[in-house]
This record gives structure tokens, sequence and C-alpha cells, in this order.
């Protein structure tokens, strides 16, 4: 992981985290802030994100941009784009605002759109909630078909990993593996 962290801090990401009001989200944010691993965005209430930082004794969450989806000012940017790359799967406009207020479909718009690298979500959302926009609107690479996720896990058990620092695939994107 230190590693990792190294070669984030020689090349910093713009990284959206979908999930800007769940309590751990919101203190690994916290962290990744302090450390000056990537540039962040949150995705929530302003208001909200900003109490529970104050709650927890968060010092960095003020260097993270917060967009509320609710209020976003790009809403209509990100609709439009929703529309016209679903707009032959029978999406309306309205569907596509819609969408674009959910989290975790904003999140994908802004890679999409080039105003994110990548997007952190899942502490609150289930795998498929989270992959459905991203295979929608980011999509793959042409010529990959499979896609896959990990949970990345820090534990104080030692005995786990060096740190206590865990990596595990997960096995819900694709239920059914071959060889």
């Amino acid at each position: 992981f230190k590693q990792m962290e190294e070669r984030a801090k020689k090349d910093l990401r713009r990284l959206v985290l979908a999930e800007g009001t769940e309590p751990r989200t919101l203190e690994a944010a916290d962290i990744v802030l302090a450390k000056g691993i990537a540039h962040l965005t949150l995705l929530g209430n302003k208001a909200e994100i900003e109490r529970m930082a104050q709650e927890k004794g968060l010092k960095n969450i003020g260097k993270a941009t917060i967009v509320d989806p609710e209020n976003n000012p790009d809403l209509d940017k990100y609709a439009g784009l929703l529309y016209e790359l679903r707009k032959n799967k029978g999406i309306t406009m309205e569907d596509a605002v819609r969408l674009a207020k959910n989290p975790l479909y904003l999140a994908c718009l802004m890679i999409k759109s080039g105003d994110a690298e990548g997007e952190v979500a899942g502490a609150r959302s289930a795998t498929g909630d989270v992959l459905r926009p991203a295979l929608q609107i980011v999509k793959t690479e042409k010529g990959v078909s499979v896609v896959s996720g990990v949970f990345m896990l820090f534990t104080k058990y030692k005995e786990f990993g060096e740190d206590g620092f865990l990596m595990v695939g997960d096995i819900a994107v694709l239920p059914n593996p071959t060889a």
C-alpha cells in the first residue's frame, strides 16, 4: 500500500467519492487529503458533510470540493450527457435529470466528461448499484469484456497482511469465473 500511496502522490488524480456522507468514507477522505494522495470531490449535502467532519474532528475536509447532487450547478450538463449516451436505450430527458442527481450516476458522469479520473463507492451501496452506472456511462475499453472490483481493508490484525492491509477481490462482479 505504501508503494501505491507514493505513486499516487507523484501523479495526483481527481477522485469522486460518491458516498460523501458515509462516515467511513469521510474519515478516509480526511486521511487522503492530509497525505496529499489525491484531489477529492465529495458528493452529498455540503452542510451535512461539514457537520459530520466537525463532529468527527476531521481537519482536512475543507480541501475537498463538495458537490450537492440535488443542487448541482452542472446538472444540465451532466443530464444532457447522460441523455445523449442513453437515448438509443430509451431514456427520457426527465429520467436523465433524475439519474444525474443520483451520486453513483453523477460520479460516472463526472468521469465521462473529464471532470474526474476515478470513483470510490461501495461502502453504502451494493456492487451492482455501483457498477450499473459505470458500465452504462464510462463503459469498458474496446476488447475488454470483464470488469473487476476490489475491497481494500485496513485492520489492526497484522497477521492479515503488511501493516494490516488486505486486498480482497469482489467475486460478486463475476459470480461464475472461469479459470
